[in-house]
């Protein structure tokens, strides 16, 4: 049966593609982005799809519409979007959240929250499993992310137990693939680009922390899996578990762009984690899901995606 679905940051990254995934499964999808991070090339091709509707709109502002699901990804996502107005961030998590669940409540819909593996900030516990409360830093730069995003998922427990919201949560972990934003700061775009044009790349600290990467058609499958669970609200982690240092991360795009970039180093940024790898035990088993994308297959894919958009 075609579902009415709500997608906000539906032009972002991650939302890009969820937006096609659900279409393509025959829904009707609502994109609801203010274009602050979100790009109307990552949509503009599912413009000619008549059960695609585009809604310009910043989440901080109520918004009223008939919907069946919604997915809460309008959020900055990288340090250097989130920093730039964090003020304006812990408002797209907190009120964002509120508005959102407000819809919900009013629709009877059924809401999943795009919550971040970020909640456990600098963890201590390796890998990071959900029953973890983490340790982040309520008042450092990272903070209008980080702790917005634990706010979220107060709200949407609350907005549950108080208002029996059907709501879903999941803790997106590392994410790369097509779409992402050539500027947005992460890891792997930095290194895909600055290799394909000659560039050094830039290593923060000494190289050795550590990330965990998932290819976007990966974290989809999980998402729609979380949404389409009838018992398991969350949270879940959604992550892939093979970790990686950022030197050995480089050493790979050098190797797959053909690139003669050199290594150079600068200081670690504040509060940046050292280590980050999900737990994925409870995705296993209550949504049978783990991903499938080696990495090494995800970085071919994106680094045609940054060739093409950079003209190259």
């Amino acid at each position: 049966m075609k579902k009415r679905i709500l997608v906000t940051g539906g032009a972002g990254f991650i939302g890009s593609h969820l937006c096609e995934r659900l279409l393509n499964e025959g829904n009707e999808v609502l994109c609801l982005d203010n274009f602050f991070t979100g790009n109307k090339a990552n949509i503009v091709h599912l413009l000619k799809n008549p059960y695609f509707e585009v809604i310009r709109h910043d989440i901080t502002m109520p918004y009223y519409l008939e919907t069946d699901q919604i997915y809460n990804l309008a959020c900055p996502a990288s340090p250097i979007h989130y920093q730039y107005d964090p003020i304006q961030t812990i408002k797209a998590s907190i009120l964002g959240s509120i508005n959102v669940l407000g819809i919900a409540k009013r629709a009877h819909a059924r809401i999943l929250q795009a919550s971040t593996s970020e909640v456990y900030g600098d963890p201590h516990v390796h890998p990071q499993v959900e029953s973890y409360w983490g340790n982040v830093n309520p008042i450092g730069i990272r903070s209008c992310y980080d702790e917005g995003k634990r706010c979220a998922e107060t709200l949407f427990m609350d907005y549950h137990r108080r208002n029996n919201v059907d709501i879903r949560i999941i803790r997106i972990f590392n994410t790369y693939g097509p779409n992402m934003h050539p500027q947005d700061g992460r890891v792997v775009s930095n290194f895909i680009v600055q290799a394909l044009q000659g560039k050094d790349i830039t290593i923060y600290g000494n190289g050795l922390q550590t990330r965990s990467f998932q290819y976007v058609s990966d974290l989809v499958e999980g998402m729609i899996r979380m949404m389409e669970n009838e018992e398991f609200i969350g949270p879940v982690n959604l992550g892939n578990p093979g970790e990686f240092t950022m030197l050995e991360l480089a050493e790979k795009v050098i190797h797959l762009t053909g690139s003669k970039s050199k290594l150079v180093f600068m200081p670690l940024p504040a509060d940046d984690p050292t280590q980050r790898r999900p737990d994925i035990s409870l995705a296993k088993e209550k949504l049978k899901w783990e991903p499938t994308i080696a990495l090494e297959d995800g970085l071919k894919e994106t680094i045609k995606y940054f060739k093409r958009i950079l003209d190259l």
